[in-house]
């Protein structure tokens, strides 16, 4: 079932723990908020480039209503911009191939010693967040965060970064339409997010249910 961004669906029908993004076969579409100055320097080079600190761990989301919950709607300091990164499958698989829950789970991991050196060793960190409806109210059902650092972010950068488009001309279009009342309108504006298909090893791995 295509979804519009999850806000007309049956959530009874979602599973608790889904990646869904907007995807093509090649790519798949994340989303990230930055100041300006950091946002322009992106767009115009077409990947992530000074004064975008390497060294720092870079949170990516594949949806867009946590993205607006996250950033106010592009209203908070440091967030402004609202940017959609086209980044390769294969790279968004690896980095959660490669991930580790940003806290224990005692049904993926042994117990809390395996869990920390994995945290530790790992260079993605991925957290289920709660899902968000477009009056960024809390849905029954998670939606994933992926947290990059280290080699998974000189990847990011260097490999898996394809596109880079800004967003914020349509996130304040929305955000006014929201604040009028057009339901109707805010719904259609969204973006059509799918269940992605991931690898069975690779759901083990982050714990998804669906």
């Amino acid at each position: 079932m295509l979804v519009r961004n999850l806000s007309t669906m049956d959530t009874v029908n979602v599973p608790l723990r889904q990646v869904r993004a907007v995807y093509s076969a090649e790519s798949v579409t994340v989303y990230q908020a930055y100041p300006p100055e950091i946002a322009e320097a992106a767009v115009v080079a077409g990947r992530f480039v000074a004064p975008f600190k390497r060294d720092r761990m870079t949170w990516i989301k594949p949806s867009f209503l946590w993205m607006m919950y996250r950033c106010g709607w592009a209203t908070k300091p440091g967030q402004e911009r609202v940017l959609a990164i086209q980044m390769t499958r294969t790279g968004f698989e690896w980095a959660l191939a490669h991930a580790c829950l940003s806290h224990f789970a005692p049904d993926l991991y042994a117990d809390r010693p395996t869990w920390s050196r994995r945290l530790r060793d790992s260079p993605v960190r991925v957290q289920w967040d709660p899902e968000r409806s477009p009056t960024l109210a809390a849905l029954p059902y998670r939606s994933l965060q992926v947290g990059l650092a280290g080699l998974a972010v000189q990847r990011y950068v260097d490999e898996w970064t394809v596109g880079i488009a800004d967003l914020t001309p349509t996130v304040r279009t929305i955000h006014a339409l929201l604040r009028a009342g057009d339901h109707a309108a805010v719904t259609a504006r969204l973006p059509v997010e799918r269940p992605y298909p991931l690898p069975a090893e690779i759901a083990e791995v982050i714990g998804a249910s669906g």
